[in-house]
């Protein structure tokens, strides 16, 4: 069975071992470093502990673990507050109008502003899984779960939430936005920038990106093309995000121009459809496959079960699910639909 659960120490050659399976950049991936992940842990294990250090923003890392096997498949986060105590910068997508009254000229000119207005929203981020999991049920258990997290502990994260998407990259691995941009102002390639941004705070971005508004017109066409647009590889999350009610908006990954999404967090599909029930024994596995969890804290565990029955206040699941939440009849757990 597929089970999510938060991460532990133990769980660090694991995540290492995703990260580095995914290949080409997916959005707020972890590091690939031992020791900066292994602070991440750290970081992610006080969090859900609820002592984070001072002035230390909530970041709360969940893996998804094959139990059959014991071998752990995929790693996502949540940041209570994007930015993690320090400006997110993005690049917000607007348009100047120059015109000239003697010549009777009118012209609408794209540009892109530094931003860091998405500071401290709520952002999932740091997902990775098993390339050959993208798209299957345990891709979803594992984006959804942290979203039934937020349910059960919605004092802790913002009233909106935003997540980053990759962005385009061409075949032989470049990056359009990067190299028509970004590299003229870090002298550094893109993947040694996307390093610094995971092992490093983000403020050199603000020390090396220029301030001034960017003007689209003096992009390469094919940087131009790039803005907003998803990587082929992660049309699945795109996908299932706007499911959730996820939109894009006007602001961009300021190293790829992939697309920031947005949305209310109370207005997301999860939230709204999941409720808390009582929980109570099936004969069997058959029924609607739903999401399923419990916990508030370390001990929070969402899985897929077979809905034998459902009534307003309590649920019917097989007792193997039961074992796996580490609940047992009449505890309260909560379940939304996939």
């Amino acid at each position: 069975m597929w089970l999510v659960r938060p991460v532990q120490r133990e769980d660090l050659r694991s995540v290492l071992d995703i990260s580095g399976e995914q290949g080409t950049r997916l959005s707020s991936t972890l590091p690939k470093q031992e020791e900066a992940v292994a602070g991440k842990i750290d970081h992610s294990i006080r969090s859900f502990a609820g002592r984070p250090d001072a002035g230390e923003s909530a970041r709360f890392l969940f893996v998804l673990e094959n139990t059959d096997t014991a071998t752990i498949h995929g790693v996502a986060g949540i940041d209570a507050g994007a930015g993690n105590g320090q400006p997110f910068y993005n690049y917000r997508r607007d348009a100047l109008i120059h015109a000239s009254h003697e010549l009777g000229v009118s012209r609408r000119v794209e540009v892109l502003y530094p931003s860091h207005a998405l500071t401290d929203m709520t952002q999932l981020c740091a997902f990775a899984i098993d390339p050959a999991l993208r798209g299957k049920e345990p891709f979803e258990l594992l984006a959804r779960a942290r979203l039934m997290f937020v349910a059960e502990n919605r004092d802790r994260f913002s009233n909106r939430m935003v997540v980053e998407i990759q962005g385009v990259q061409a075949s032989d691995g470049s990056v359009p936005f990067w190299d028509s941009l970004g590299r003229h102002f870090f002298n550094m390639d893109f993947d040694t920038a996307d390093k610094h941004s995971g092992l490093l705070s983000r403020t050199f971005i603000a020390e090396l990106m220029p301030p001034n508004p960017i003007y689209v017109t003096l992009l390469s066409a094919a940087a131009k093309e790039a803005l907003g647009q998803p990587h082929a590889l992660s049309l699945p999350s795109w996908e299932l995000l706007q499911q959730e009610g996820f939109q894009a908006g006007c602001y961009l990954d300021i190293f790829d121009a992939g697309p920031v999404l947005e949305a209310r967090t109370d207005s997301l599909r999860t939230l709204v459809t999941s409720r808390k029930t009582t929980l109570h024994a099936s004969q069997g596995d058959e029924g609607e496959t739903c999401l399923i969890s419990a916990g508030r804290g370390v001990d929070f565990r969402c899985t897929l079960t077979g809905l034998g029955e459902s009534l307003k206040t309590e649920v019917k699941v097989p007792v193997k699910t039961w074992k796996l939440l580490s609940r047992s009849a009449g505890d309260e757990v909560r379940i939304a639909p996939l």
